[in-house]
């Protein structure tokens, strides 16, 4: 297959090329705006210097290439966005627009689906108070989409973007609509990398946190020790969007999944740090504006239809995440 992945210098763009280069038979492709490191621009068949929102560049690269699957990464995170609203609207939205644009264009032209991947977040549900959020336990993909930062708000709109493109677009055209782009969307808690350091995400407390000690440093946690949401590791991550990839469109009942990993609080992945790194120095100062986000977004997702649609399941709990994952790779990464 000839895989575009955007947004390829990101945390998830550098999982995920691994994950796919094992593969001989995929030819994969990068778009960023800047270039990724060598661990990963070795692994591409070509690499898109530039922007999604570079209408020509990205005509360009579907007429040259013909792509069979679209991994669209590229983004402002939440709170990155909301430190410049327009600009991540308009990368956001705009850059997803201009792809779906396109992504469908070829389908047609080409009378076969592009598959559309697309990672959205938990940034989408918006919880009112904390009285509701533990009311609320594990929400499903139709509660709380009241989001109350421009990221969860452009995640939203996105995936009804790829709802109407894949299902409605040009609804008063006679189109054969079976032959309209393939859109699937995964909404994922937070996640943690041992390979990367996060950037703009305001769920980066959990692995900001494994960084810093494994680095020596202390830490200024940003959120309050009793803050719990959802998150995931890696490579459940990449996991998760590769098995969606390959499910049959038969199996697909809708156009948007939750996935998840393991639900924990700021304190207890801190105690869970300390296990490893005795000597770790974290202090709380809670910032009101970043707590008021992580306090909208619930406690935990119900991701059973993932798990009836596609088989999902995930590899790693709290524990095997640190035990087996995320201490040996950081162990490595930084010599200790």
């Amino acid at each position: 297959m000839n895989i575009l992945i955007t947004g390829v210098s990101g945390e998830v763009g550098f999982s995920l090329v691994n994950k796919l280069s094992q593969k001989a038979n995929h030819k994969i492709f990068g778009l960023d705006l800047k270039q990724p490191d060598n661990r990963i621009l070795s692994k591409l068949t070509y690499f898109f210097q530039g922007s999604i929102l570079d209408k020509a560049m990205v005509e360009v690269s579907f007429a040259k290439y013909d792509f069979d699957v679209i991994f669209h990464l590229a983004a402002i995170l939440s709170t990155s966005a909301e430190k410049n609203p327009m600009e991540a609207y308009d990368v956001n939205v705009g850059g997803t627009l201009n792809l779906l644009e396109s992504t469908t264009a070829w389908s047609i032209r080409r009378e076969k689906r592009i598959k559309f991947i697309f990672p959205s977040s938990i940034a989408v549900y918006g919880l009112s108070s904390l009285s509701e959020k533990k009311k609320a336990k594990k929400v499903k993909e139709n509660e709380f989409t009241k989001p109350i930062t421009m990221y969860g708000i452009n995640k939203l709109f996105c995936e009804h973007f790829g709802e109407y493109f894949s299902k409605n677009y040009r609804l008063l055209d006679s189109l054969d609509r079976s032959h309209l782009v393939d859109f699937r969307a995964i909404r994922f808690p937070g996640l943690i990398s041992a390979d990367t350091i996060p950037t703009g995400g305001t769920s980066d407390y959990g692995a900001e946190m494994l960084h810093s000690a494994a680095q020596k440093k202390a830490y200024v946690c940003y959120v309050r020790p009793d803050t719990q949401i959802p998150f995931m590791v890696m490579p459940d991550a990449v996991k998760s969007l590769i098995n969606l990839m390959k499910t049959p469109i038969n199996n697909i009942t809708q156009k948007v999944y939750n996935v998840s990993g393991f639900s924990v609080s700021a304190k207890e992945i801190e105690k869970k740090v300390k296990k490893f790194y005795s000597d770790f120095t974290i202090t709380y100062d809670s910032q009101p504006q970043r707590q008021l986000i992580v306090d909208s977004w619930p406690l935990d997702i119900d991701d059973s239809k993932a798990k009836r649609d596609w088989g999902w399941s995930s590899d790693y709990d709290f524990d095997k995440a640190f035990d087996e994952y995320l201490i040996p790779a950081i162990s490595k990464k930084y010599q200790v």
